[in-house]
């Protein structure tokens, strides 16, 4: 049901590196347009959008002109090559309850029935904004909860993210060790006992392979307990060594200042409470720089914007995506969220994309959001911060790349 996952560090793969791939890929392309025309020659067809590709990724809603274009045309994830195309989803933070007297109804049974189907995708990721263990002795607010902010729902919750669809789940976060290093272990105990893959300790490259390709994901945080943002020679380094054992790399990342109006991305570092929580624009270029191909930020507690640099989606905050018990705010902006899916090909080539608005109603859950408000958001924030590095958006929420 699930694809194949493993954890490492693992050695890289001789020969594996970001210059090596953009060598290859004038010649690849050459290659697919050569069999191109031999097909058409030979009085043979081909069909896009059959078989593994989802039905979002539609060619021709992207016709304009846009850089840069996808390195082979949309096909099966079935068909052999640089034609394969894979799918991505990821959301940002994900809360479902808080022990003990904030948890969802019904124990949390259906938490994410209104978002099941927005999910899928060959991997679905998402931010876990708690630990799933039982108390540990050991608390970040200590006798203090009242003025901090701690969370942690029940081990079994895992259950209900294995339910939903989630494959991996990311820990690089302020709320992962809420409850010290006991309670992010039993968290990963808990992920595993469900058959979930998780990422983000220090060092960790997580690898999926999806349909034969190999994925590697990496989290970061500004904080010890995972890899760091602040860092960034250290994040180019780790990232390198992930391009070097996996066909793609994707980056999760909690980054950049919280609250209701940290809607937009600046150049430069943010603070927020005396903390150093990154320089968002700096880190997300560097470590694509380095290897990576497709950039996931949350950590504001709201949506942001997104752009293509080298090629590459960065999305610098997907918002809220779950509060259960009312343990994440939902008041104006910080109740929008969204399902990003992001469509490419083994050498990390644009194949197609789409947002998906949610919004989380008043238990906290994720719900579709039939007025698109999130993506009205990041459209409007992403043609003001990224006028001219900002993909496009439709009113169906199908993403491509800026225009040539």
């Amino acid at each position: 049901m699930f694809p194949s996952m493993s954890a490492t560090p693992h050695p890289p793969r001789p020969g594996r590196s970001r210059a090596v791939r953009a060598d290859r890929r004038p010649v690849r392309a050459l290659g697919t347009f050569l069999m191109i025309m031999l097909a058409v020659l030979a009085g043979t067809t081909a069909c896009a959008r059959t078989g593994g590709v989802p039905l979002w990724q539609d060619a021709a809603a992207d016709a304009a002109p846009a850089s840069p274009a996808p390195a082979t045309p949309a096909a099966p994830t079935s068909t052999p090559g640089d034609a394969k195309v894979i799918t991505l989803s990821a959301t940002g933070d994900i809360v479902m309850g808080n022990v003990p007297g904030r948890l969802p109804a019904d124990d949390g049974r259906g938490f994410f029935d209104s978002v099941t189907d927005a999910l899928a995708a060959d991997l679905v990721m998402g931010n876990l904004e708690e630990p799933l263990t039982d108390d540990t002795g050991t608390s970040k607010c200590g006798k203090n909860a009242d003025d901090c902010h701690q969370f942690r729902a029940p081990p079994g919750y895992a259950a209900h993210l294995r339910d939903a669809g989630f494959m991996l789940l990311n820990q690089a976060n302020n709320h992962g060790y809420d409850f010290g290093a006991a309670g992010y272990r039993n968290t990963q105990k808990a992920l595993e006992k469900h058959g979930l893959q998780h990422t983000g300790a220090v060092d960790q490259i997580t690898v999926v392979t999806v349909e034969g390709v190999t994925v590697a994901v990496v989290g970061f945080s500004p904080y010890s307990w995972n890899n760091s943002v602040t860092d960034i020679d250290a994040a180019q380094a780790i990232v390198e060594r992930a391009a070097a054992d996996a066909d793609l790399v994707v980056v999760q990342v909690h980054m950049g200042a919280e609250g209701s109006e940290k809607t937009r991305v600046k150049p430069g570092t943010e603070m927020f409470l005396g903390e150093n929580r990154g320089d968002p624009i700096t880190f997300s270029r560097a470590v694509i720089d380095a290897g990576a191909d497709v950039v996931i930020g949350h950590g504001p507690h709201v949506l942001r914007g997104m752009e293509f640099y080298q090629g590459r989606l960065i999305a610098y905050s997907l918002g809220n995506f779950a509060g259960g018990g009312g343990t994440l705010s939902n008041r104006a902006a910080l109740g929008l969220g969204g399902v990003l899916k992001v469509s490419l090909t083994p050498d990390g080539e644009w194949a197609g994309g789409e947002f998906v608005s949610t919004y989380m109603n008043g238990a906290g859950k994720p719900t579709l959001d039939a007025d698109a408000r999130g993506l009205d958001l990041i459209r409007t924030v992403t043609r003001s911060d990224f006028p001219n590095t900002g993909p496009r958006f439709r009113d169906d929420g199908k993403i491509s790349p800026p225009a040539a």
